[in-house]
């Protein structure tokens, strides 16, 4: 799992590379030669995308190099951890929903797979489920209100890796 994400991060870092070091270039050329360069809305808008894919590539490379000092060795066997399949039942609403831990750059646009909800580590949700346990009962407040939840099942990398059932 974390040689996936080390890809994807590194396909969108090759991705940003191009883009700033080729298209953008010919895109602030082809903007110049228009003009007036106070009034040209081509060229403000090429400065602007060098810009954000510029802060986007150094966030990028922040993460690959945290990501790089991560080891699945490191990661829980026993209870919630990075990259972990958690099924919890809310004990209000007795709801069972079952998330995914991962990397906020690795949820696209909320988007369920499946029943699977895929959820950042960084969240309050992510952040109240970590470290626990099956069986374990878990109080968070969240954005939305609180939430009591019992962990019903953990299948963490390793027992994703041996092909655990889901």
């Amino acid at each position: 799992m974390i040689d996936e994400l080390r890809n994807k991060l590194q396909a969108e870092v090759e991705r940003l590379n191009h883009e700033i070091n080729f298209v953008l270039p010919r895109e602030i050329e082809k903007a110049r030669a228009h003009g007036d360069l106070r009034e040209n809305s081509e060229y403000k808008a090429a400065l602007e995308r060098q810009q954000f894919s510029q802060a986007r590539l150094s966030h990028l490379r922040g993460r690959l190099s945290k990501l790089s000092t991560v080891s699945e060795h490191d990661i829980p066997r026993d209870r919630v951890g990075f990259g972990s399949r958690v099924t919890v039942r809310d004990l209000d609403t007795k709801k069972k929903e079952t998330y995914a831990l991962t990397l906020g750059e690795f949820i696209e646009g909320g988007e369920e797979d499946g029943d699977e909800i895929p959820v950042s580590i960084a969240s309050p949700l992510g952040k109240g489920l970590l470290g626990c346990k099956r069986g374990q009962t878990v109080s968070l407040a969240l954005p939305v209100g609180k939430r009591r939840l019992k962990i019903v099942q953990v299948l963490t990398v390793h027992d994703l890796a041996a092909g655990a059932p889901e």
